[in-house]
């Protein structure tokens, strides 16, 4: 059986990264924003309803309609999302540990060297800089260490770590050479990452409405999609997702076919449980909607779930640091 892992911005949000409900707020204070009628606008109209990558996609629509009145709008909404994962990572690296172990259990860095495959929506070096290069899962005996398939290191002498996964940039390879190493556990960032680079120096970052897309213009994105699709369909599968908000449909619809037609099995770690992928299960007034394919799916293949977080679970709540291993089997 295939154990597989997913994490969304929840997953950091437990080391104090932000939702993307709280990036609002940091971007309103970022210079290249905070004298920008037209941004601070696109941010205040769509904080309600999509939040800033729905305001990022108007950006980039009403760039592509009108390149020469919004020059320098685009840039600077990017230059603000980098500023903001740069904050981020410098943060990760201000703390203490990964860790919150209190009692006698697995630490998170053990739990994470038990899943197959490493999925994430993140772009943050969360991972990078406390798993890979602290804590390699070459120490649980599993693995021989971790990779990133694809994707090659650029040198930077200047940096403290050299051989360091966060401190570095990332480029594609050539298509020819994606693969994996199976003694190596791969950690697939499906949406890119804070450090990665296209060969021409633009980032691989893929944000707002036009995610899927956007995906389809990397080869090594495709690849990494095609695997996840794979993957979960491929039966006898378990998936464990933490921190994901299911509001990307191009990853929705991948759950929704592994699970209504390969029987892959589901357990969701989120504040909200179950009914975080069910918006739709009460309306305002209290009376039943029609279900969408989503909650249709979740009700078939959810295996348990847990509410608490990560510190609850690793630092010092045994009863539920149990449920969660059940996942194992």
């Amino acid at each position: 059986m295939a154990h597989l892992l997913l994490t969304g911005a929840g997953f950091s949000r437990n080391w104090g990264g932000w939702l993307a409900s709280e990036a609002l707020e940091y971007l309103l204070g970022c210079p290249e924003i905070s004298g920008n009628q037209y941004l601070r606008g696109l941010l205040w109209k769509y904080s309600s309803s999509g939040g800033f990558e729905d305001a990022l996609t108007a950006a980039q629509q009403d760039y592509t309609r009108d390149p020469r009145t919004h020059t320098n709008d685009l840039p600077a909404f990017n230059d603000a999302l980098g500023r903001m994962f740069a904050d981020m990572n410098e943060g990760y690296v201000a703390r203490a540990s990964f860790e919150f172990q209190s009692y006698k259990t697995q630490t998170v860095g053990e739990f994470l060297s038990r899943f197959n495959v490493i999925f994430s929506l993140n772009q943050d070096l969360l991972i990078e800089h406390y798993y890979m290069d602290c804590q390699t899962p070459a120490s649980s005996g599993k693995w021989n260490g971790s990779s990133l398939p694809g994707m090659t290191p650029s040198p930077n002498p200047y940096v403290e770590n050299p051989n360091s996964w966060s401190q570095r940039e990332w480029n594609p390879q050539p298509q020819a050479d994606f693969k994996l190493d199976h003694r190596l556990q791969p950690y697939i960032k499906l949406h890119g990452s804070s450090n990665w680079r296209e060969r021409h120096g633009g980032p691989m970052l893929i944000m707002g409405g036009n995610k899927k897309f956007d995906i389809g213009l990397s080869p090594v994105l495709m690849w990494y999609h095609e695997f996840f699709e794979k993957l979960l369909t491929q039966g006898d599968t378990r998936l464990m997702i933490i921190g994901y908000g299911f509001r990307d449909e191009h990853i929705n619809k991948t759950l929704i076919n592994a699970i209504s037609n390969h029987g892959l099995k589901v357990f969701i770690i989120s504040p909200q449980g179950a009914d975080i992928a069910m918006p739709n299960k009460m309306s305002n007034r209290g009376l039943i909607r029609a279900r969408t394919e989503l909650e249709v799916a979740l009700e078939q293949g959810l295996i348990g779930g847990s509410r608490r977080t990560m510190h609850e679970i690793f630092g010092g709540d045994p009863i539920e640091f149990n449920k969660v291993m059940r996942f194992f089997g």
